[in-house]
């Protein structure tokens, strides 16, 4: 059960917390205009008046960036529908209770009643980060709406249309016809420290423009809510409706976009780094769609025991266990089990830092990737490819059944992969052995291997048979542990099995 849930901040009217998830819609083209949006430099002329200490209060800060901050109302309009009453037939268990004129005429009979369209209203914030009308939020926010209203600190209001959004960074951008509007500038998030103050500003179950302080608690923080996870966490408070708004520091500079809450505790928030929304809006409104970097690679995290198999000092960086063919990764000549150590002069220690570092990173730019290759360190200069189009590559088929042999001491039977099996599942034919059957109490099964995986190597060396399967495992000794390259629709990994 995952333990986190979004700010949707979305609250009813009533002021009730709802979690929303969708998928992201296409994005429009950017406008023609060139708008500047963000400095990359802090400003010359500090936004807050000089000597301000968090000591002193944070009255001055928040008079100063509050008018750039909004308040964001949407309507969602469901489908209606005709909805049909059931009605039992001479089996009826219930012996035809529900044939009462009653059940008749509130279920519409046999022909149904129409059901009209619903609509549903939500709240959030933003922040405006452009004179001309811009505004940034979170897409959970903006979702589905129907129709878009932003709210000033002045209590004028705007309607606002979706210039773009994206749901793997949980963020969007709007425009609202106006000019000459209050911004707060965006910061560098890179800068923050653990212990930095910081400031939120939102629109929490509805009471508007209310401020919270806190302190930054961590950072790079993994909560399962994307593929990009890379959240700055907070304790000032944010409630249902912060969502979208600004986590900014004492300097007046946005660095977070507020996000998330932890479901299980007060003062525990989450909030989308700033740089990463510069992407964002940059890639919109240059683009007129968001690109994700894309190195082509199935990976997975080095366990201990994986790393005592490839001969690691310690269990960290992580195993390439596929390499998608015509990849960025194939072209520049990775391996499958290298294992990744750092990209472009950043360390890797687990499978998000990759992930993320390769999504935010723009296609066709130039990187260098360090791996350990049979215990010696290369360096690998890769140009990163589009996600968009990488992902159409790496797509799986079904697996096949097939006659079985067994395969002693580790609770699993394997069977040979026909050519045709083999055409199916992308693989070469001779490549692998199928898995039948698992014994739920065997080694095989405590490891995670399911009926259906194929096994395509043990302890580094391939396998096309049942014969050579059972030839690779009668040179391990009980209780030694075999390294296995596992396939299981498009992904490849490994696991490791102790022989009993």
């Amino acid at each position: 059960m995952k333990t986190f849930k979004l700010t949707l901040a979305m609250a009813a009217v009533a002021g009730f917390g709802l979690v929303l998830f969708c998928r992201a819609g296409d994005i429009p083209a950017a406008p023609e205009k060139n708008y500047r949006i963000w400095t990359e430099e802090r400003p010359a002329t500090p936004q807050v008046p000089p000597g301000f200490s968090p000591m002193q209060g944070f009255a001055p800060l928040v008079d100063d960036v509050k008018p750039a901050v909004v308040n964001i109302y949407t309507t969602t309009v469901t489908k209606g529908g005709k909805f049909y009453g059931r009605r039992p037939g001479r089996n009826d268990p219930f012996g035809g209770f529900f044939n009462d004129p009653f059940f008749e005429r509130f279920f519409g009979g046999p022909n149904g009643f129409e059901v009209p369209p619903q609509k549903r209203n939500s709240l959030g914030s933003g922040v405006i980060i452009n004179a001309d009308g811009y505004v940034l939020t979170n897409n959970h926010v903006v979702a589905e709406a129907t129709e878009i209203r932003v709210k000033l600190d002045t209590e004028k209001e705007y309607d606002a249309e979706v210039v773009g959004r994206d749901e793997k960074y949980d963020l969007a951008l709007l425009k609202v016809k106006a000019e000459g509007l209050p911004i707060m500038k965006l910061g560098d998030s890179d800068d923050l420290k653990v212990g930095d103050w910081v400031v939120a500003i939102g629109n929490p179950f509805g009471l508007s423009h209310t401020v919270t302080a806190g302190i930054v608690s961590a950072k790079d923080r993994v909560i399962g809510a994307g593929p990009f996870d890379d959240f700055i966490q907070t304790d000032a408070s944010i409630n249902p409706g912060n969502s979208g708004g600004p986590l900014f520091t004492t300097d007046g500079l946005v660095v977070g976009i507020n996000t998330a809450i932890h479901s299980g505790g007060q003062g525990i928030g989450f909030a989308v780094p700033v740089n990463m929304a510069k992407k964002f809006i940059r890639d919109v409104l240059t683009q007129g769609r968001v690109v994700h970097g894309w190195l082509g690679v199935g990976i997975q995290d080095v366990s201990k025991a994986i790393a005592k198999h490839l001969e690691l000092d310690i269990p960290s960086g992580v195993l390439v266990s596929q390499v998608y063919p015509d990849s960025p990764a194939e072209k520049a000549g990775m391996k499958r089990g290298d294992v990744i150590v750092a990209f472009n002069g950043r360390k890797i220690e687990r499978g998000s830092d990759l992930t993320r570092l390769v999504g935010t990173t723009s296609p066709g730019s130039d990187v260098r990737v360090k791996v350990i290759r049979d215990g010696s360190n290369r360096s690998i200069q890769v140009r990163i490819g589009d996600r968009g189009d990488g992902e159409k590559t790496a797509r799986g088929q079904a697996l096949p059944d097939g006659p079985v042999d067994e395969a002693s001491g580790l609770g699993l039977e394997v069977t040979s992969i026909t050519r045709k099996d083999a055409k199916r599942l992308g693989l070469r034919p001779g490549q692998g052995v199928l898995v039948g059957d698992v014994d739920r109490d065997g080694p095989a099964a405590e490891t995670g291997i399911r009926p259906g995986d194929v096994i395509a190597e043990v302890n580094r060396v391939p396998v096309g048979s049942p014969r050579e399967f059972t030839d690779a495992l009668a040179g391990v000794r009980p209780s030694d542990s075999i390294l296995m390259l596992l396939v299981r629709g498009p992904n490849y990994f490994y696991a490791v099995v102790k022989k009993p």
